[in-house]
């Protein structure tokens, strides 16, 4: 099968096509026909050397694809009703830059009715990320206000939508007045030019004094210290990465005083056990959503995985290079094929 490997640590030119053997499926897994493959950050961190593939993962970067089953654990897919054929999206601890890849069963979603290839391969890493982080790490309920740091980005759209579909408030922080747009377009409630506006300021503004009461944060590093003083009584921040570095000062009277909580994850070394109750959930909530529109993919750019131009060796290094250039609003998806 062809792939993209990670030739060595460095900048995108370092995705180069190749080829492997087709893996094998073992108990509780399928091997999936892959036609499209997510690209995420964390892939990012994984091609700089920033992010350990955890034991027993392919080495191979890539944590989500849409595909067909080509085969797998009869009575894992009976459990999970699908069978050979399905078209499905799934999420994946590596290996997802190739043809074919291998999944647990209950990491895998059928394709939501009306979806592209392109579009469910967008969808496992960021839903899974958002419901587990939003919904069962911050408790979001109907009513409350949610702040996501970095609203145009792959998860940050997801969460936009899916948090609205909740009967959430949402306020965002974008880099420009463009992006800002992008994620009010999106169903955003409000959204803050964090270049030109305290973001922590201002959501303190639009609730009236109140704070928010749930912070999806990318950022951590200082940002910590102003989304403490931004939240409500008995707020939730969830930080889920640490682009902004992973040293944090902030008042922790405030969090005495007004109950806060402060928590996180890394969703990829987490069990198949886990995955599969995220599964569940999305296929039972989110899924009817994408099915009539509520909620909907936002796609960026597609790049055809192994091919050359623009002076780099893959198409997988040129999507690497726009995500890292920070311009794009959505997602970025290879294709195979």
């Amino acid at each position: 099968m062809k792939c993209i490997e990670i030739r060595e640590y460095g900048a995108p030119e370092v995705l180069v096509p190749a080829e492997r053997p087709i893996p094998v499926a073992g108990a509780g897994e399928v091997l999936i026909r892959v036609s499209t493959s997510g690209v995420n950050r964390p892939d990012v961190l994984q091609r700089t050397g920033n992010y350990p593939v955890p034991p027993g993962a392919s080495d191979l970067p890539g944590l989500e694809v849409a595909g067909v089953i080509e085969s797998g654990d009869a009575a894992a897919l009976a459990a999970a009703s699908l069978k050979v054929g399905d078209r499905v999206c799934a999420l994946v601890a590596g290996g997802g830059y190739a043809e074919y890849c291998v999944a647990p069963v209950a990491q895998c979603l059928p394709v939501p009715r009306g979806l592209s290839d392109v579009e469910a391969a967008s969808l496992p890493e960021t839903f899974f990320t958002v419901w587990s982080n939003v919904f069962d790490r911050g408790r979001l309920q109907p009513g409350e206000t949610l702040l996501v740091q970095g609203g145009t980005s792959g998860i940050g759209v997801t969460a936009i939508q899916m948090a609205r579909a909740a009967g959430a408030t949402v306020i965002v922080t974008a880099g420009s007045d463009e992006k800002c747009a992008a994620a009010l377009a999106l169903g955003a409630h409000h959204a803050i030019n964090y270049k030109a506006t305290d973001f922590a300021d201002e959501a303190r503004k639009l609730t009236d004094g109140k704070g928010v009461d749930v912070i999806l944060d990318m950022v951590a590093g200082d940002y910590v210290k102003r989304e403490v003083e931004c939240l409500a009584e008995d707020g939730r921040l969830v930080i889920i990465a640490v682009q902004g570095g992973v040293q944090s000062g902030f008042n922790a009277g405030l969090v005495l005083r007004r109950r806060l909580t402060i928590t996180g994850s890394t969703l990829r070394p987490r069990p198949v056990a886990f995955k599969g109750a995220i599964a569940q959930a999305l296929r039972a909530r989110v899924w009817p959503w994408l099915e009539d529109g509520t909620v909907r993919p936002v796609i960026h750019s597609v790049f055809a995985a192994a091919d050359a131009g623009d002076g780099l060796p893959s198409g997988a290094a040129r999507a690497h290079a726009l995500m890292q250039s920070n311009q794009h609003i959505g997602k970025i998806v290879l294709t195979w094929g």
